[in-house]
């Protein structure tokens, strides 16, 4: 991580932020009718665009 840029790990931190499951409240509210979360990302199968 020494080696990379400051934006490069901003970016980085923001993915991996964005990368959480859909929270339980918004699952009981919606009487499961969101249960996926369209954006997840698993780290071997897809990348992503850091710039």
């Amino acid at each position: 991580m020494s080696q990379k840029t400051k934006g490069k790990k901003k970016r980085l931190a923001k993915a991996n932020n964005q990368n959480h499951r859909v929270p339980s409240w918004a699952i009981i509210k919606t009487n499961r009718a969101v249960v996926t979360h369209p954006k997840r990302r698993h780290w071997r199968r897809s990348s992503i665009n850091t710039g």
